[in-house]
């Protein structure tokens, strides 16, 4: 298949020029695949609650016959954001997938604007796609993701573990594991379900509990608290000691997100309220957040975020790696490019496939020394496990 040449950029060629069949670098086929797979616990927000996690896996062959992979997630279908695996699979089929067959892989910029064009939105759909022709050329290439985009300045990140059951005592006995196991000794523990005065006490109890071990991080209230609620609360996360409190209120509330940030002395992370680089350019205009959680399946692909990145930096934001329970196919994805971030000072929570039943890849992602390592080897320095992805696809 191949692009009308209406939809050429700049003038470039519409299919890639002749090569060698091993330099062949043509996308030929995009194949796409729902796998569902179960979590270790109940992992609880403030509007749904998670025992298994849905993935897509994107799979795109190019014309040398190296296959490059990538992947997206949701949160219980259409509700943490507008896509669901389902929706994903078809607009990827449907309109992605024909915008790019017959063009570049290499052509990372170009595969953005043309899929932009073919779809609106869709920032987890077009992530996988992305992601997967990272992962084609870098094992063409024989270089890691995140060469392509730079280099590396980072060897490891410190790395965050949710606390998410909503069981004050069952979330103690699991912190002091990852704590003694040297996993995790930073945390994030999810609110909002409950009366703000039960998730202070919970919070209170997890904070003693590993005092002197551990630390509260990052509060996620997942946009459950009103302006006055989060006037009333801030005060106590702060002599808890929390670090910072991610999404206090809806994502379009961005006049009540600054004035919580200038009234309050802990710092406000952005999370839903950032998908694109013009929501970034909002908030920093605003100064309605102090930190942005950056994360593959809202901004679209490597590229756009590292866009949105450089707009926080230039505001002066602090950057925070964020997660939406990936497996090792899309976890590789997002410390590929978190490794090239100039400062990621908040670390980043890429515990995804620790919380898996089950994982996709062949090799384990490293934690150690309460770090994740970045992958090593070319593309996303992971190979799919056909076994294990046979395992937990879903039937069709």
């Amino acid at each position: 298949m191949t692009v009308n040449s209406a939809t050429d950029i700049s003038g470039l060629q519409s299919t890639a020029p002749d090569h060698p069949a091993a330099a062949d670098l043509t996308v030929r086929s995009i194949r796409t695949q729902i796998v569902d797979i179960p979590t270790v616990r109940e992992h609880k927000l403030s509007s749904l609650s998670v025992t298994h996690q849905s993935h897509i896996l994107v799979r795109v062959g190019i014309g040398n016959g190296v296959e490059g992979i990538g992947e997206a997630a949701t949160l219980g279908g259409p509700r943490w954001s507008e896509e669901s695996v389902e929706t994903i699979k078809a607009v990827i089929d449907g309109y992605l997938a024909p915008a790019l067959v017959g063009r570049p892989a290499d052509r990372f910029e170009e595969a953005a604007i043309l899929m932009d064009r073919a779809a609106k939105r869709n920032a987890s759909a077009k992530s996988a796609l992305q992601t997967a022709l990272f992962d084609a050329v870098g094992k063409t290439r024989g270089l890691p993701v995140h060469t392509l985009l730079g280099g590396a300045v980072r060897a490891r990140i410190p790395v965050l573990w949710a606390l998410a059951s909503g069981d004050a005592e069952q979330e103690i006995d699991e912190a002091k594991e990852k704590i003694e196991k040297r996993l995790h000794n930073t945390f994030k523990v999810k609110i909002g379900v409950n009366d703000p005065a039960e998730d202070i006490k919970r919070l209170t109890k997890i904070a003693s509990a590993i005092e002197g071990h551990g630390t509260l991080k990052v509060v996620d209230v997942n946009q459950a608290w009103d302006e006055a609620m989060a006037d009333r609360w801030l005060p106590a996360l702060a002599e808890i000691g929390v670090g910072s409190v991610e999404q206090p209120l809806p994502h379009w509330n961005l006049a009540g997100m600054t004035r919580l940030a200038a009234r309050h002395a802990i710092p406000i992370m952005a999370d839903e309220s950032v998908f694109s680089i013009h929501d970034m350019f909002a908030v920093a205009r605003q100064a309605a957040a102090d930190v942005v959680s950056l994360k593959l399946v809202k901004h679209g692909c490597l590229t756009a975020l590292r866009d949105v990145a450089a707009i926080a930096r230039a505001a002066g934001l602090g950057l925070y790696g964020g997660c939406l329970l990936e497996s090792s196919v899309g976890t590789a994805a997002h410390l590929q490019v978190f490794a090239t971030l100039p400062d990621l000072a908040w670390g980043c929570e890429s515990f995804g496939p620790l919380i898996l039943k089950g994982g996709l890849t062949k090799e384990r992602l490293t934690y150690q020394n309460f770090c994740v390592c970045i992958p090593e080897g070319p593309g996303l320095g992971v190979t799919l496990d056909e076994d294990a992805v046979a395992h937990f696809a879903r039937s069709d």
